[in-house]
């Protein structure tokens, strides 16, 4: 019951009380962010929701579109500002993604929403973390959050799709409220994308044989 009507209720709720109460540090955030980044403060990109409904995420922006003199991006550690590491230590970047919990695109808790092109690279096991809606954080971002390694990440998805509650879903807001203040288990540099990384142990293994 909780899992097929009260927890979107709940959803709809609380990311509209938020979205009331936060109003004014997202105009100011807009703002910063527009002339931090010398114009568009949001960054919004394609990921995969319940069922494997594409979805359009909606952050802040925390690199600038700072490109070279032949139009490619500068590398990610110099269009990465402070401002842009700021929003990320406190996870303000995240706040954005409020909206996307309102209208049904995702919910307070649940798997973090990858990326479209990891899709194919999932095992049938993990491909059942799209049978809920992703989530604004989840049971592997108060496990370790970026430092945990894909496998692992991946099966607390599956364990938190199997052992979903309301009781479940408390606990993991509570742990996320404390990482969130202690700034825990966030990391700058770029994490192996999870394509890459099973393209890599799929060609290592192959050279075994």
């Amino acid at each position: 019951m909780y899992a097929k009507f009260f927890k979107r209720v709940i959803d709809f709720t609380l990311s509209l009380i938020a979205l009331l109460i936060l109003s004014p540090i997202l105009v100011i955030l807009t703002v910063i962010g527009a002339i931090a980044m010398k114009g568009n403060p949001f960054f919004t990109q394609l990921r995969p929701g319940k069922n494997e409904k594409i979805f359009k995420l909606i952050k802040f922006r925390t690199m600038s579109n700072a490109r070279d003199k032949d139009g490619k991006l500068l590398p990610d550690n110099i269009r990465l500002n402070k401002y842009g590491k700021l929003l990320r230590s406190t996870s303000l970047d995240e706040l954005p993604e409020l909206i996307n919990i309102l209208i049904g695109d995702m919910s307070i808790v649940g798997p973090r929403p990858l990326l479209v092109e990891y899709l194919p690279y999932y095992t049938e096991e993990e491909k059942h973390r799209h049978d809920v809606r992703p989530g604004l954080t989840g049971l592997a971002q108060v496990n370790g959050r970026n430092f945990v390694e894909w496998d692992k990440r991946l099966a607390y998805d599956i364990q938190y799709v199997n052992e979903l509650s309301f009781v479940n879903d408390i606990k993991i807001i509570f742990s996320t409220v404390g990482k969130v203040l202690k700034r825990s288990g966030v990391a700058e540099k770029r994490i192996t994308p999870l394509n890459k990384e099973r393209e890599e142990k799929k060609e290592c293994c192959s050279q075994k044989k």
